[in-house]
Parts: C-alpha cells; structure tokens; sequence
C-alpha cells in the first residue's frame, strides 16, 4: 500500500513539475492587450530607417576608435557626419523642420565638446592630442606630452594659447600665472 502512495505521490510531484515548465509558454497576453508579433522578434540591425542606420555608424565608429583603426581627426569628422544624420532623421521623425539657429547652436556644442575632450587628453607639441591615458612621453616621436591644463591649452575651452599668454583669445579664462 505505501508503494501505490509513494507512486501516486511522485506522479503528482512530476505532474507539478512539468506544469510550471510549461505554464509559460502557453501564458496569453492580458486582456485589453494585444500583442504585435512584429515587435517581439524585431531585430534593430535589420531596420533600414535613416536615424538607426546612422545611429549602429556611430557605434561602430566608437568602437573603432576605440580599438585605434580611426584618428582623432577622422573620428570627429565621421562622429558630427553621422550626429548630424541622426538629428535630421529625429526631426524629420517628429515632422519638425530645424531652423538655421537650431543647427548652428549644434555646431557649437560639437566643437565644445572636442575643444573639452583635448583639453581632457595629454598633448604632444609635435604630434597633438594623444589617446594614451597617463602617458608621460608621446608613443609616436617620444617628446614629453604636457598635461592638461599646462600652458599650451586652456583649461577651460582647450584652445592653443599664444606663449606667454595670460587670457585665452578664444573665451578669455584667465590661465595660469
């Protein structure tokens, strides 16, 4: 007799079991929602619109960058090319036509943002801003990199200073004495 129970009471574990491995697949949506198959299975790389296509660019514009294939300079050209697209896309998403002042306020926080970031970065006085993190000497010609904030840039727009300067000619910052 305790046999037949231990067999009805393991039938019954393997019926639970197989119950909640089950249970999810045949879970319906909540009432009051549909459900898009189209956005389940949506793979974003297979997009065509403008703003995504522009957008995976910039990511891999990051990411080659970041591993050294792009320079600076092409980095820059190729990040405000493809920002750019990005932008109209939005725009053109959102049915809005961007005013001249709109772009050009655009520009300007671009060149801030480079103007901050090689004033951030180590500066060779031959070769220019260089990627290497805490370098004391430039990897390309050895020269001793200036950090930033030296003499040679301002520290707050990053602009080249005219030697001996005492205010930046670009936003006026008082530099170091």
């Amino acid at each position: 007799m305790s046999t037949v129970m231990e067999l009805i009471a393991g039938a019954l574990v393997a019926l639970a079991t197989l119950y909640l491995v089950l249970e999810p697949l045949f879970r319906t949506a909540p009432v009051g929602h549909a459900v898009d198959e189209s956005e389940l299975f949506h793979d974003v790389e297979e997009d065509e619109s403008p703003k995504v296509r522009a957008l995976l660019a910039l990511k891999e514009i990051e990411f080659d960058r970041a591993t050294g294939k792009l320079s600076d300079e092409d980095y820059l050209l190729l990040k405000r090319q493809y920002s750019n697209r990005v932008l109209e896309a939005l725009d053109g998403e959102a049915g809005v036509a961007r005013g001249k002042q709109a772009g050009a306020d655009r520009v300007e926080e671009i060149i801030l943002e480079a103007r901050q970031h090689r004033a951030a970065q180590p500066s060779c006085p031959v070769c220019g801003p260089r990627p290497e993190a805490g370098a004391m000497f430039c990897s390309k010609c050895g020269s001793k990199l200036s950090a930033a904030g030296d003499s040679g840039s301002c520290p707050s727009c990053g602009s080249i200073l005219e030697p001996g300067a005492k205010f930046c000619g670009s936003c006026g910052t008082r530099t170091a004495a």
